[in-house]
């Protein structure tokens, strides 16, 4: 399994960014995904899930309304539109394969850096 974001940087405030994560190594299609985040030393925070075949998405309260997580099963890529972002948003941010909500992940990728900070 290998899971490859990119798209992170520097954003103003209230400005956009939009992660990918690449995937490959299993069958994409047949997984729910999920962003966490991660500010140090803070542990891992869950941010959002899609379902296997993008029709159903849960967010975490802190990006309701302004991020948007999708996937294109035929790129095997997982994405998170990130609008009206805030200095809180800035962490790094993981891809994970499948559901998960606490404790270790079993698979995910390497992280993409996001700063909001004008």
């Amino acid at each position: 399994v290998q899971l490859v974001e990119s798209g992170g940087g520097l954003a103003q405030p209230g400005g956009s960014l939009r992660l990918s994560c690449a995937a490959s190594g299993f069958t994409f299609s047949s997984y729910p995904m999920t962003w966490a985040r991660q500010v140090p030393p803070k542990g891992l925070e869950w941010v959002s899930e899609i379902d296997s075949r993008g029709g159903v998405t849960y967010y975490a309260d802190s990006v309701k309304g302004r991020f948007t997580i999708s996937r294109d099963n035929d790129k095997n890529t997982l994405y998170l539109q990130m609008n009206s972002l805030k200095p809180e948003d800035t962490a790094v941010y993981y891809c994970i394969m499948g559901h998960w909500r606490s404790g270790p992940p079993n698979y995910w990728g390497q992280g993409a850096q996001v700063t909001v900070s004008s």
